[in-house]
């Protein structure tokens, strides 16, 4: 049976990815990436270099801890760099340097554009919590708490779990489950008794890893399929679909 919030009837918990699902900063972060990754590929391969396209976000960047998605396109393009270490300044070639000069265009295009919510998730998670569901949200971006400080959000969620946790916890990111995993631990429910609201493809195989009681994907972009062959339970383009009546 479903609730009128659309989820399982046995659902006591509903853990939230930030990007593309509470906020509309997805695009936001695939620019920040775009600009990064071709910079550094017209540096090396001249104006011949190949683009960092929509589909390389998807598979090996978007959802996944910042150092990771360096690494996983990287290895793509089979491009080694050293790692270097998290306080590398963003003009560095390395890991982490990559990794910075993303997270500083991001900020860049952050503060000059501000930050907007989805309606349609804003009024769900009021209807969650008025049904007396548990929430979290679960984010590999570090940005994470002034983000929903921007949108006077922060108090809709009982637990974060974000990249600075994660560090914290040695918890690896998405499309490992951990991460979520320790959402569901300190809200005190069972993971087979909550649910996981995510639009990136590692978000679905985390849920799906992790054995959570119903996955919701959030087409964003246009790929409905992907998001249920990667374990989505039921893909909506607004959360306004699934209900939001408590």
């Amino acid at each position: 049976m479903t609730t009128q919030l659309g989820l399982p009837d046995t659902i006591q918990a509903c853990l939230f990815d930030l990007d593309g699902v509470v906020t509309r900063t997805a695009v936001v972060h695939a620019a920040a990436w775009k600009e990064m990754f071709d910079a550094f590929l017209r540096g090396r391969d001249g104006d011949s270099f190949r683009p960092f396209s929509d589909d390389d976000y998807g598979q090996y960047v978007d959802g996944r801890p910042r150092a990771d998605g360096v690494r996983s396109f990287l290895a793509s393009r089979g491009i080694e760099l050293p790692e270097g270490t998290p306080d590398d300044p963003p003009d560095a070639e390395t890991v982490h340097g990559l990794g910075n000069r993303k997270n500083e265009l991001l900020m860049e295009r952050i503060r000059t554009d501000g930050v907007e919510a989805y309606e349609g998730t804003l009024r769900y998670l009021d209807a969650v919590r008025a049904a007396g569901l548990r929430t979290a949200i679960v984010s590999s971006s570090a940005n994470t708490r002034d983000v929903l400080r921007s949108i006077h959000a922060e108090d809709l969620f009982d637990v974060r779990i974000d990249g600075v946790v994660a560090a914290e916890r040695g918890l690896p990111g998405k499309p490992r489950p951990d991460t979520f995993l320790a959402a569901a631990r300190d809200l005190g429910v069972e993971p087979s008794r909550a649910a996981v609201f995510e639009d990136a493809l590692a978000g679905m195989d985390a849920g799906r890893s992790g054995h959570f009681g119903y996955v919701v994907g959030l087409d964003r972009v246009g790929q409905t399929d992907a998001l249920y062959a990667h374990g989505a339970d039921v893909v909506v383009k607004d959360l306004d679909e699934l209900g939001g009546q408590a």
